[in-house]
């Protein structure tokens, strides 16, 4: 009989005897109804439960992002030990790691509260539109529950500050919501939210275990392999502001304030290269197995798994946060913003920058050093919030500790007396103390004066901030990263010995002049990182409001010092006043070293070639870049920096007109 047949015949007499077992073909219920209700009742405190256990209050589907509590309660700490824990028993939960980060405590960050009252002081006109800009990044929840179920033109602080939701900061769902369209196209806090599926959890694990979330916080998880992809940071990470001039007035131009995302994109780091996302290094993944929801010991463990440290490089306001959690009604403990604080300096000094100190010709009327600093970051560094900067402190001593050179030096309240009133200029060759170099964006207001008001801001004046390896001028994504001031056409920033773009470091060179030194000197480099210059917040702090008051007493208290990202120090280098003996077969010159007439000649050995002539004036501005045996000074007397490039070496003289 063939086998279509016999089956034909047993389909009827099986299905019969089926539908006599005592199967349950109802859906499987993981929980009771009074189960149901203890969960949401304790994760739910808004809710009210009332009635017979089986009478369970609904979920109110209008919440279209449920705060960060309301996942803690299988994505926290778990008592039993069983979930969140990896094999070595460390505790990795995904809740106490995220809410004592930046991210968490983004709409209770004071200095952002103050800033934006600072800024609609400036501009009281555009106060409703700076709030619901400012808003739709550090609070997206309340900032879109706003706009997408109250239709709301705008979303304010004031709102914010009764808002549960606009408190949670950057929540779970402000970034598990959403989907995969659009996702690196959009900024400046236009986010997506699909409106028929933003009750919907995207994770990075396929075959999902859908019914407790579902029936708890009525979020139902879906595989969402974006969400480990950058361009899920790009709608925040990329800010573009409209220009106004001092008046108020909009002039039709934009300012890149920041522009994080897009430094990616112009990086060895992108998709189309190593392919490194932003959460390869703020989420940094683990391959230990871990069970990620407490209360059911049917899961499987998944892996990798990425921790939430979600570490940047504020240290500052971590501190600031945990030292005031009572006034800013912030429920993390001190434990766990001195987690996020220790994971936040091992990404500032283990995986930022590298240096390299390196004597050069030390012999003769000058004592020169270079310093080669690497950026390991996938983007410039430093980044986002255009406050931020670092600097370089060289000091150079005698064998009897006595300072010789000291540049970047450091005031008592962490200011650098040395910088420009304006903006420091980006230095190829530092000679005087009085040069220092940070590296910094500095903005310029419609007139060219430097500002901190956002709104003012029509171009950069200088940003000479560390690009990312693999950064170039021809990239696409260029235009909203660019290289302003001195550093662009700086040989040593981001430029292989070759001349090719893309190193991602930057070479400082100090040619010290000796004073008749000889014997060993110590020369020691130092990159310090700040978040808060004191030169930032001045302009602020000649405005009062409650915030900034409160602000202004918060940061009085707080520690206030930067952060030592990385130190290089060579020992016993012996140095004369003596010029070495100079080898036979000729050498680079440069005639004559004082010209009243401006006039110079560069001559080169027989037998290299001549690649390239530069010259540069005492404040780090390159006044010449081409090969030429004969070249002419600007009319301006003063002091000058010639460079010779040949085939064989590379040489500087100092010249004066």
């Amino acid at each position: 009989m063939k086998k279509t047949a016999l089956l034909a015949l047993l389909a009827p007499a099986l299905a019969g005897t089926l539908a006599l077992l005592p199967i349950n073909n109802q859906k499987k219920r993981f929980h009771s109804d009074a189960e149901l209700a203890q969960f949401r009742m304790q994760f739910r405190p808004d809710a009210r439960y009332h009635g017979p256990q089986n009478n369970l209050l609904p979920i109110d589907s209008n919440i279209l992002f449920p705060t960060a509590k309301s996942c803690g309660g299988c994505h926290g700490f778990d008592s039993n030990g069983f979930a969140l824990v990896t094999s070595s028993e460390q505790d990795v939960n995904i809740y106490d790691d995220w809410r004592s980060t930046m991210m968490a405590n983004s709409s209770k960050d004071p200095f952002w509260r103050a800033k934006v009252t600072h800024e609609i002081l400036v501009n009281p006109a555009h106060s409703l539109d700076l709030q619901d800009k400012c808003t739709s990044c550090h609070a997206p929840a309340g900032h879109y529950q706003a706009k997408l179920k109250r239709q709301q033109p705008h979303y304010s602080l004031y709102e914010m500050y009764t808002d549960s939701l606009g408190l949670d900061g950057v929540t779970c769902q402000a970034c598990h919501a959403q989907p995969a369209d659009q996702l690196g196209t959009l900024h400046s806090g236009n986010l997506y939210f699909d409106t028929n599926y933003i009750r919907v959890a995207y994770g990075p694990y396929e075959f999902v275990f859908t019914p407790p979330m579902h029936n708890f916080v009525g979020i139902t998880p879906k595989y969402g392999p974006h969400i480990l992809e950058s361009g899920l940071c790009a709608g925040c990470h990329t800010l573009i502001t409209h220009t106004t001039d001092l008046q108020g007035t909009p002039t039709g131009g934009t300012f890149v304030e920041q522009a994080t995302y897009h430094e990616w994109l112009n990086s060895r780091y992108d998709e189309a290269h190593d392919n490194v996302s932003c959460q390869d290094c703020h989420l940094p993944q683990i391959e230990d197995a871990v069970i990620i929801s407490a209360n059911y010991l049917n899961l499987t463990p998944r892996s990798p798994f990425g921790l939430h440290e979600m570490a940047g490089a504020n240290t500052t306001m971590l501190k600031l946060l945990r030292d005031n959690r009572a006034a800013l009604q912030i429920d993390a403990k001190p434990e766990h913003f001195d987690s996020t604080i220790a994971a936040t300096l091992r990404m500032l000094q283990h995986k930022t920058l590298d240096l390299d100190l390196q004597p050069g010709v030390v012999h003769g009327d000058t004592m020169r050093f270079s310093l080669k600093l690497q950026n390991k970051a996938g983007h410039k560094f430093p980044s986002g919030y255009p406050a931020r900067r670092a600097w370089v402190e060289f000091e150079l001593q005698d064998a009897a500790g006595n300072t010789l050179f000291h540049s970047g030096r450091m005031a008592a309240d962490y200011s650098l007396p040395d910088e420009d009133a304006q903006v420091e200029p980006h230095y190829n060759i530092i000679y005087a103390p009085g040069q220092v170099q940070i590296y910094e964006m500095a903005a310029g207001d419609v007139n060219g004066a430097v500002t901190t008001v956002l709104e003012r801001g029509a171009f950069p004046l200088k940003d000479n901030r560390l690009v990312p390896q693999g950064f170039s001028t021809v990239d696409p994504a260029y235009d909203t990263t660019r290289i302003v001031g001195a550093a662009f056409a700086d040989s040593d920033f981001n430029r292989s010995p070759d001349g090719a773009e893309g190193s991602g470091a930057d070479i400082l060179h100090f040619h010290i002049p000796n004073p008749g030194i000889t014997g060993a000197v110590r020369a020691r480099a130092k990159v310090w990182y700040q978040s808060l210059p004191p030169k930032w917040l001045a302009p602020m702090f000649e405005f009062s409001s409650p915030e900034i008051d409160s602000f202004r007493l918060m940061f009085d208290q707080a520690d206030k010092s930067p952060v030592l990202m990385a130190e290089a120090t060579l020992e016993n280098v012996l140095v004369s006043p003596v010029s070495a003996v100079e080898p036979a077969g000729g050498q680079i010159a440069v005639s004559p070293t004082f010209c009243p007439d401006g006039r110079l000649t560069v001559r080169i050995p027989a037998g290299d070639q001549l690649r390239r002539v530069q010259v540069w004036n005492a404040r780090g501005q390159l006044v010449w870049d081409r090969p030429a045996s004969e070249l002419e000074l600007p009319a301006a007397n003063g002091l000058y920096f010639v460079v010779v490039e040949t085939r064989r070496e590379r040489k500087t003289f100092k010249i004066v007109r």
